[in-house]
């Protein structure tokens, strides 16, 4: 009995603790309002105005969610396919030809402009905020703020959140307005703040660049950050293959670029069989983590696709929905 009581207080007592460290998840810092106190100050010197470093801050709040949602990315927590699976249901693909279609006239407009064919642009939009119907409802101010006093990349959130700061002072939209992510990226096209001022364009000029309601300056902005990244409008992103037995699975990797010619010299060949194209592109082997060894032969746009988001899972969905999608 002894015994039992001693095991059952002990577990009760690591619980507590565990309890403790996950809801103080910022103890180790500075005093929140000190360490707020030179965010502030570095601001102002950045040439941010006291109106807008008052909004900007006027509630601002530490969000412990944002600090759990930090550390369960998707590729820790799902397999590949338990991904794919949620992230490119029929339902998506069904609408994301039919928003190919409905915005047909500005979308060939933004990719002959840019060099980005339509359904990829279509297929960011889609893999980022299901055609803008999830943006996210986090303060973009308040997330930052959090990551940004929290441990893990506190410089990197630092410097995003200055840059927010920017956006609101070049009142491209209201600090109360401006919604996004648990990370901080923002409107349809799920832009970081350093995207935005890098990347985000006023396509339709009516003197704000708004990626969170206007179409026409989400789509742009989005093809921007692909054409300037370095989008070959001439080529796909990748396609599924299969490996002979035996192949030196040192290859696969991202580090190792061989053209079709050379891959097919090592027995790699289309999912059905069928020998890989004519055309000599360089490629290169990637096999998801969590994939029970699905391969894939992806080129310089899948490349550019993860500088938007560097996440196998997450290129693989957009280059999976914009095949799906098509031309419509």
């Amino acid at each position: 009995m002894a015994k039992k009581f001693a095991r059952s207080t002990f577990l009760f007592l690591l619980g507590g603790l565990l309890m403790v460290a996950a809801s103080s998840a910022f103890a180790a810092k500075e005093n929140f309002d000190v360490w707020l106190g030179k965010v502030k100050t570095e601001a102002r010197g950045k040439g941010i105005s006291q109106p807008t470093i008052d909004s900007a801050f006027a509630n601002v709040k530490l969000i412990e969610r944002v600090v759990e949602l930090d550390r369960k990315q998707p590729e820790t927590t799902q397999t590949f396919q338990q991904y794919m699976e949620k992230r490119l249901p029929p339902v998506l693909v069904d609408k994301g030809k039919a928003m190919l279609r409905e915005n047909r006239a500005i979308l060939t407009e933004v990719g002959k402009k840019y060099g980005v064919q339509p359904r990829f642009i279509v297929a960011l939009w889609g893999v980022e905020t299901s055609f803008g119907r999830f943006t996210g409802g986090f303060s973009v101010i308040d997330a930052l703020t959090t990551l940004a006093y929290d441990n893990r990349r506190a410089a990197y959130f630092r410097k995003e959140l200055f840059l927010a700061l920017q956006i609101l002072e070049e009142k491209h939209i209201t600090a109360a307005n401006m919604k996004g992510s648990w990370a901080g990226a923002m409107g349809q096209s799920q832009f970081m703040p350093s995207s935005f001022v890098n990347f985000a364009v006023d396509h339709d000029a009516d003197g704000k660049t708004d990626i969170w309601q206007t179409k026409a300056d989400v789509f742009a902005s989005a093809a921007n950050y692909l054409s300037k990244s370095g989008w070959l409008v001439d080529q796909t992103w990748g396609r599924e293959v299969t490996l002979p037995a035996g192949f030196d699975m040192s290859l696969v990797s991202l580090k190792v670029q061989k053209s079709m010619r050379e891959w097919q010299a090592l027995g790699v060949r289309r999912l059905n069989g069928t020998d890989l194209p004519s055309r000599q592109l360089m490629g290169s082997l990637v096999q998801p983590k969590g994939g029970n060894g699905q391969t894939f032969l992806v080129y310089n746009n899948y490349r550019t696709i993860l500088k938007w988001n560097r996440s196998t899972y997450f290129a693989m969905s957009v280059g999976q929905l914009a095949d799906l999608i098509g031309d419509g």
